[in-house]
């Protein structure tokens, strides 16, 4: 067995497809509209989804946002630099809900960004 997407319900697609493109550097994988139910489903990641686990991007055609709740948590994603991952994604007009640095209790570098839909993404920096 092995894991093979995370599904997000978005507000805007597009927007979602940016942020997740250029702002975390993902690839646009595969994009489905099934006009039929009105909802497109769109799949992004770092690689081929028969070697990486991806995100799945779906949109409700007639569901403009949609409530976080508390159960889900985050997305975590390694980075060379945190820090640097930070400013790169400022540059582009994202949020960082937490700067890089040591997380609580630990040594490792953390930090979250959220994507326009509020979701969080923690930056783990590679160790050296």
């Amino acid at each position: 067995m092995r894991m093979l997407h995370t599904m997000l319900r978005v507000g805007e697609l597009e927007r979602s497809i940016r942020f997740y493109t250029e702002v975390l550097g993902m690839k646009l994988l595969r994009r489905n509209d099934y006009p039929e139910g009105r909802f497109t489903l769109a799949f992004v990641g770092y690689g081929d989804e028969s070697d990486y686990t991806v995100l799945e991007l779906t949109h409700n055609w007639d569901t403009p946002s949609y409530d976080l709740g508390n159960g889900f948590g985050h997305i975590a994603v390694e980075v060379d630099d945190a820090y640097q991952a930070c400013a790169e994604v400022k540059r582009l007009g994202g949020t960082v809900s937490r700067e890089a640095g040591p997380m609580k209790h630990g040594s490792t570098v953390i930090a979250f960004v959220e994507d326009p839909d509020g979701y969080k993404i923690e930056f783990i920096q590679k160790k050296s």
